[in-house]
């Protein structure tokens, strides 16, 4: 039996992909903010036009969330779209190295 090497990764897969590290943070509230926008439009059962009119963007934007075109969305944009559909966005800041 081949045995298979597993490498134990970070929390952040966008770093464990190489991105440097301040556009792997970037990328990954980014991926938060989108499921969280897709989570929205799953437990509401909404249609794209729908999902578009709570959200105050375009049929196509919703399109390109439901796709994962992270290269198309904004913190900003993402946050603004969150806020049209009612949801609270909190922000947590924790200091990466470790208190002895």
């Amino acid at each position: 039996m081949k045995r298979i090497e597993m490498t134990r990764g970070s929390d952040n897969v966008f770093a464990d992909l190489g991105f440097p590290p301040d556009e792997a943070v970037n990328l990954r509230v980014r991926s938060d903010l989108m499921s969280a926008l897709i989570e929205i439009i799953r437990r509401r059962d909404l249609k794209q036009a729908q999902a578009a009119k709570l959200f105050g963007v375009s049929q196509p934007r919703v399109s390109d969330l439901t796709r994962g075109r992270i290269d198309k969305f904004s913190v900003d944009s993402l946050i603004a779209m969150l806020g049209a559909a009612g949801a609270t966005v909190r922000v947590v800041v924790r200091d990466r190295r470790r208190v002895a």
